[in-house]
């Protein structure tokens, strides 16, 4: 299957498992609108495959639903290969960031994605749920992060851990892409 196809039929999935949430949660489309900040006509463009939504589009819609934010791309495969650069990916609206998921357990309480950022960019995400946990390990490069103001500087291989609901951005300095893996804990 070429990346074309690839990607619509990601888009088909992630259209059809929103519109299943919803309606396992008794919701409209305007409910749901209400709740996630989205505009109605995007959330029934994107239930009818119509659009590619954008991490932050994907991000509300999570936040909104109480999910986690790869719960609308499951795999009922008992074998899941992720190989980089291949399969499912996002990018914030200016494609500096961009993420691959890794894995997601059964439970739906933690995922792991690859992250990529574009050299000399930064990646400022609102805030994720509430009493999340993000563990990031930067593969190579290095990457500044700032958390609740205080600067922190991570070379390859280094990891941090923090409270993801509360202010945080990541920064490439340098002149080469970083590669980072990003476990999240949801706290629900």
């Amino acid at each position: 299957m070429d990346e074309v196809n690839d990607s619509k039929q990601i888009v088909l999935q992630l259209g059809a498992a929103l519109k299943k949430y919803r309606k396992e949660k008794n919701m409209s489309l305007d409910d749901l609108a209400e709740i996630t900040g989205v505009s109605k006509l995007t959330l029934g463009n994107i239930e009818r495959g119509e659009t590619n939504p954008t991490l932050a589009i994907i991000w509300k819609i999570s936040k909104g639903m109480s999910l986690p934010l790869f719960a609308l791309f499951k795999s009922e495969e008992p074998v899941t290969l992720y190989r980089a650069g291949e399969g499912l990916r996002f990018s914030n609206e200016q494609k500096n960031w961009i993420i691959e998921p890794v894995f997601k357990n059964a439970s739906e309480d933690i995922e792991m994605c690859r992250a990529y950022l574009q050299p000399n960019s930064s990646y400022h995400p609102e805030g994720h749920h509430v009493n999340t946990t993000e563990i990031a390990t930067v593969m190579t490069g290095s990457i500044e992060i700032q958390v609740n103001g205080e600067i922190y500087t991570l070379n390859q291989y280094d990891t941090i851990s923090f409270r993801a609901d509360c202010p945080h951005s990541y920064t490439n300095h340098t002149n080469r892409e970083t590669v980072l893996h990003i476990s999240l804990k949801y706290g629900f």
